[in-house]
């Protein structure tokens, strides 16, 4: 691991907002705050959403401005990108925000019955290879059950049209009730001022001419179940390292001319 790495993994060890608590931890100690969010951390009882894979943390920070009388958590697993979003809380003196560094995979152990009322997945990897990784399979929807409210919302805001395809279908198939669904954001009617945030790799997409996809939902009483159908893999790649450098308005020229772009992890 860097020594930069190893910095954010440090500092942010001094950050209050931020709790560092991933699974080989988790085995040695039990998670104080699971049921106690609101009166151990925010100190009030305002309404809990989790954006989980939040990465640097952007929706997480910009839901938190918007909504000063909702806390919100993000989850991740990769400190050093969650450090970005760690710092600008302390610098917009927000506080209504905490970050959580975990495995998502054991999400149920740091959230109680009826403790959440949002979940946010913005931009997860499709696991397009790997159903059981999917963030909305069923087995993660099956974690998610274990914490979220009954009237509770998870809301699926991807760029992958395989990922949007899948949850679609997932939810078509389970009869969870649909509150919305776009296959193109930004051309529907339902776009609003929360949907409008953009994090900094959406807007690559959009630059790319990718639409932006959309789905929120209620999870119901039944057993879940998978959709058994075929669906074509998205053929495009993510972008590397060097875009973040490119000028927004010259993205699309620039990808055209690499030949040798970084796959989407799949």
């Amino acid at each position: 691991m860097g020594k930069n790495k190893l910095a954010k993994f440090e500092e942010m060890e001094r950050f209050e907002h931020v709790i560092q608590f991933p699974y080989r931890k988790l085995k040695l100690e039990k998670f104080e705050l699971k049921g106690k969010w609101s009166s151990g951390f925010f100190k009030n009882n305002n309404p809990l959403i989790v954006e989980l894979g939040c990465g640097k943390g952007e929706y997480t920070v910009e839901l938190a401005q918007k909504n000063p009388n909702i806390n919100y958590i993000g989850v991740d697993i990769k400190g050093a990108r969650m450090h970005v979003g760690a710092k600008q809380v302390i610098e917009k003196n927000l506080k209504n925000v905490a970050f959580l560094r975990t495995n998502i995979e054991i999400i149920n152990h740091f959230f109680a019955e009826n403790e959440v009322d949002e979940i946010w997945l913005t931009f997860p990897d499709p696991q397009m290879k790997k159903t059981r990784k999917r963030l909305t399979s069923t087995a993660f929807l099956n974690l998610y059950k274990q914490f979220l409210k009954k009237e509770g919302i998870i809301h699926l805001k991807t760029d992958s049209n395989f990922q949007y395809t899948y949850t679609s279908a997932l939810v078509h198939l389970n009869q969870f009730e649909i509150l919305a669904e776009t296959d193109n954001l930004y051309e529907s009617d339902i776009v609003n001022e929360i949907l409008q945030i953009k994090t900094f790799y959406e807007k690559q997409w959009l630059s790319r001419g990718i639409a932006i996809k959309y789905v929120s939902f209620k999870l119901n009483e039944r057993e879940f179940a998978e959709p058994d159908i075929e669906i074509e893999k998205d053929e495009y790649r993510s972008f590397g390292r060097s875009a973040r450098e490119i000028p927004e308005q010259n993205l699309k020229f620039q990808i055209s001319k690499n030949n040798n772009p970084k796959p989407r992890n799949e």
